[in-house]
């Protein structure tokens, strides 16, 4: 990856002291000591930094005082906007957001404009990520001619420029033989198919949960049936054409059965959960704040316990932000006719930890795997790990720092967060990527001092 022009200084040698080694990979979870040099991680251990380890001399010494350091972050769906939507997002400002969050490797969707459905626009956008240099982007590529369902695209060609997924983003390929064709292409890629699970003629013109909610509002509901039957259309197409399908964005307890029976079944099927649908319900929607504004809906809380119990067992694989972001603009029109959306990238690691092991649901060895070894599983890329000769992409985390997102601090250019002014508990204070610090606290704070 290219380095970006006044981005932080690259140590050839880095060693972390005094700091709650969790590795996922490994099981690892104990106090000890890592030192990085030229971007690999060249050695390891339990109890206090030796005084002259091997490779360590005249190291940079970053003292942990206990705090966790980690496998960085990959995310399974962002919206970055750029071409087209600059005002929303821009490539930079993401790539900025996803540093500040943890994440090294971002999956970016591609309803741009134009749609990233070309080489070239592949090309241009992994190049201009990699010129920012604060995470490396990868490439969602369209699965349709402008997202619209009717027309495949040149996949091979897609592939070859660098694509490793495809996917019309929200858009639900209605054509079942259309979409049959399409995963047998894609299978002999051995890439990705990612299907958002709706069926617009069910969903039509709803804006949340169609429940008892919805109907206090006097907004329209969106029904678990839309999601479910496009779910099970999908699979089933996988069971024909043996493609390797992920669905995102997994919302009700119903859709958990129909993953766990395919994968019972030995289906090629891979699902996730975003951030805010295990921290929201759609009983925050009650004073018609835009900021839980978000398809698929918030569902309700025993649809939001399933998906906590299927990340627990294994049928959900992954937590991703789905992050995506408006212009403040947008996002103040009425309930009814804002956009659909929240940005996460900044918040997903502290939101997921405050939800799920503050409270119990899950271990914080259990979340880093759902939020960075399983996520680049998913994509084919190489798990992160702590162990000897691993790329140095990793993220210091203080789960005991207690916080509150405010929108001046923000990195991303929306400010649609649901978690503005909410208390977090669980903070990211550093990010490295290939032992690169990509992202300080201590810097941020001077931003919040400053607000």
């Amino acid at each position: 990856m290219r380095r970006r022009r006044g981005s932080d200084d690259v140590s050839e040698k880095i060693a972390f002291d005094n700091v709650r080694l969790i590795d996922p990979q490994s099981g690892l979870d104990a106090i000890g000591y890592l030192v990085v040099q030229s971007g690999r991680i060249v050695t390891r251990g339990e109890g206090p930094l030796p005084e002259a380890p091997e490779g360590a001399a005249g190291v940079e010494r970053v003292e942990g005082r206990g705090r966790c350091l980690m496998p960085a972050l990959v995310d399974l769906r962002s919206h970055w906007r750029e071409p087209g939507y600059e005002d929303s997002e821009t490539i930079a400002s993401g790539s900025a957001a996803a540093a500040a969050g943890g994440f090294t490797d971002v999956l970016v969707l591609p309803n741009t404009k134009p749609r990233v459905e070309t080489a070239a626009a592949v090309a241009n956008l992994l190049d201009r990520a990699a010129r920012v240099g604060m995470c490396r982007a990868h490439v969602a590529a369209a699965l349709t001619a402008d997202l619209q369902g009717e027309r495949m695209v040149e996949y091979g060609d897609l592939f070859d420029a660098g694509a490793l997924a495809f996917t019309d983003d929200m858009n639900w390929v209605r054509d079942g033989g259309l979409m049959r064709h399409a995963m047998e292409s894609i299978r002999a890629l051995d890439a990705l198919v990612i299907s958002h699970p709706e069926d617009a003629s069910l969903s039509r013109n709803g804006v949340m949960h169609e429940g008892t909610w919805s109907t206090r509002l006097g907004l329209a509901g969106l029904p678990v049936a839309a999601e479910v039957s496009a779910i099970a259309r999908d699979l089933e197409l996988a069971r024909l054409t043996g493609a390797r399908l992920h669905i995102p964005h997994v919302s009700c307890r119903a859709s958990v059965r129909l993953i766990r029976a395919a994968r019972d079944q030995g289906l090629p099927v891979t699902a996730e959960a975003t951030v805010h649908h295990l921290c929201f319900t759609d009983a925050d929607c009650r004073d018609y704040d835009t900021n839980f504004k978000v398809k698929p809906p918030l569902r309700s809380s025993d649809d939001q316990a399933a998906l906590v119990e299927a990340l627990a067992d294994g049928t959900l694989d992954a937590i991703a932000s789905d992050h995506a972001p408006h212009t403040r603009t947008d996002k103040e029109r009425t309930f009814a006719h804002a956009p659909f959306g929240v940005i996460g990238l900044e918040t997903a690691l502290a939101a997921a930890h405050d939800r799920l092991v503050v409270q119990g649901s899950l271990d914080l060895l259990r979340l880093v795997e759902l939020m960075s070894a399983a996520p680049a599983r998913i994509l084919g890329l190489e798990p992160k790990g702590l162990g000897e000769g691993a790329a140095a992409d990793l993220v210091l985390f203080d789960p005991a720092d207690r916080w509150a997102p405010s929108a001046g601090a923000l990195r991303s250019k929306g400010a649609n967060c649901p978690w503005l002014g909410r208390t977090l508990v669980g903070r990211v204070h550093g990010t490295w990527l290939e032992g690169r610090r990509t992202f300080s606290v201590d810097r941020l704070n001077e931003v919040e001092a400053a607000v």
